[in-house]
């Protein structure tokens, strides 16, 4: 059996290594020079910047991360803590609301911060657990095979099955079942927190969702930032693949999917050279968004197919600050992930926040004395296509710098490296269709049972990454790669049969 993959983001690389781990003929095609995908790093002079993401999940015993690195045979990349996981500035506040690993700590923190929310958290703490224990069976969600609905009865017992019905609520529907809906303050930190993980407010994100987004970072699970960069999960993950035999070939770009009779048959490349190439494969693992698997198969895709992912909420783009600084530009203890409402409809006209992840000394992102702070917001993709762009570009990077500037000491002296990326931006570097990022919102109606598959409608054809369920993050994204290899080697093994 040989199996190709489109893109060597964190779910591709998964999937390949697994793939490979058991045996499977695996080659990995990748557009870019630089493996890991919005998970990846760049260099300018002395420092290194992470491009999108910035911290992982699942690197604890019983985490995904930990379980998939196990199984291949290599070392957890070296990393630290998060605690807090993020120091969250609510408008016009100078003291952060704390988000402590230590659920003790943490449950102290939010009932100074929100008195009588009580009753709210320690719901999301009981449905974070059920949830996570019903994640860690594995079963495929969405289910669309008999198996896939096997594995899921297997998974459904005892508590999960009282946490059913609360599917098709939101957190903004328990905060007013709850009567904290008009608790102003409550719901700021609830829609700045959730949009970084559902690109969506508490009143549009699924309850679900909600509680695994708000739950994850304490322990006994928690948020890592590692050593070195983002850079090295990939990394590790290529050694994983190259150890049982697999192959990545960069910088040759997948520029269409052939189907026969509505099974997957293989791809066209296209490398540098603007040569073009065909590769034939018994399965085909997409690490891609689902409207670029929609646009790389043309018109071999399935009408409803095509019409459900183009009748699915609009995807988010990503504006990312990136500045290499002296380290007394700083705070003395400064939180390594930070939160600061960025713009609320003012000079760019976006509700946002900002997101700032801040190095540490000796980290391996700058040298001795200096410094990288990035700053990332979701913003609406079209805006990026349309207009005067150099302008818009140079409001959002003043705007940002003027937010920062009032934590930060980012006076001229101080800032020894500024640049920024927009959606165009990573449309160019990630091939993601007009630059969109972090998968679909997790709403009711695109979260869970109600999301995409990894199983497509095309036989032997994969969706992975962060379209599909559980969503965005490397552990998200692993999770999803996790689900197609099982269904990939059981279906070999029913061939074999």
């Amino acid at each position: 059996m040989r199996v190709g993959v489109i893109g060597a983001g964190i779910g591709g690389l998964t999937a390949a290594a697994l793939l490979a781990q058991r045996g499977v003929e695996v080659v990995v095609w990748e557009q870019a020079a630089q493996v890991g995908g919005c998970a990846s790093t760049f260099r300018r002079g002395k420092f290194t910047f992470d491009v999108g993401a910035t911290q992982v999940a699942g690197l604890e015993p019983g985490g995904i991360h930990h379980e998939v690195f196990t199984e291949l045979g290599i070392a957890l990349p070296p990393a630290e803590w998060c605690d807090p996981a993020c120091a969250v500035y609510l408008p016009g506040e100078s003291q952060p609301v704390q988000v402590w690993r230590d659920p003790q700590r943490w449950r102290a923190e939010r009932q100074q911060q929100f008195p009588g929310s009580e009753p709210f958290w320690q719901w999301m703490d009981w449905l974070f657990a059920v949830g996570w224990r019903f994640q860690q069976r594995q079963p495929v969600l969405p289910p669309r095979s008999p198996s896939d609905w096997a594995g899921l009865l297997r998974a459904v017992a005892g508590d999960t099955l009282l946490i059913s019905p609360l599917s098709l609520l939101t957190v903004g529907q328990a905060l007013q079942v709850l009567g904290l809906g008009r608790d102003r303050r409550l719901r700021t930190f609830l829609d700045m927190q959730l949009k970084l993980y559902s690109q969506c407010n508490a009143d549009e994100t699924a309850l679900l969702y909600g509680a695994t987004a708000l739950g994850v970072a304490h322990s006994p699970q928690g948020l890592h930032h590692l050593q070195g960069s983002m850079q090295v999960l990939s990394q590790r993950l290529v050694w994983g693949l190259h150890r049982w035999g697999a192959r990545v070939r960069r910088r040759h770009r997948v520029t269409e999917i052939t189907v026969n009779q509505g099974q997957v048959q293989g791809v066209w490349l296209e490398n540098l050279r603007g040569e073009r190439q065909y590769e034939a494969v018994d399965h085909l693992v997409a690490n891609v968004t689902a409207v670029d698997l929609v646009r790389l198969l043309g018109d071999a895709a399935p009408r409803g197919y095509r019409q459900r992912i183009g009748q699915l909420p609009p995807a988010s783009g990503c504006f990312v600050l990136y500045l290499g600084v002296k380290q007394t530009a700083i705070p003395e203890h400064c939180p390594l992930h930070l939160q600061f409402m960025y713009d609320a409809q003012g000079v760019i006209g976006e509700n946002n926040s900002l997101f700032v992840s801040v190095s540490q000394p000796g980290d391996g992102r700058a040298p001795a004395g200096m410094g990288t702070i990035i700053a990332s917001s979701f913003t609406d993709i079209n805006r990026w296509h349309n207009g005067d762009y150099p302008t818009l570009k140079q409001q959002y990077i003043d705007q940002a710098l003027a937010r920062l500037g009032e934590f930060f000491d980012l006076s001229a002296d101080q800032v020894l490296h500024c640049e920024a990326a927009t959606p165009r931006t990573f449309a160019r570097y990630t091939a993601r269709s007009q630059g969109i990022v972090g998968g679909i919102g997790q709403r009711v109606g695109t979260f869970g049972a109600l999301g995409l598959a990894t199983r497509t409608p095309i036989q032997r054809l994969w969706l992975v990454g962060d379209s599909v369920h559980p969503g965005e993050g490397t552990a998200g994204v692993s999770y999803a790669a996790v689900q197609a290899v099982a269904q990939i080697v059981a279906s070999g093994q029913r061939a074999k049969g």
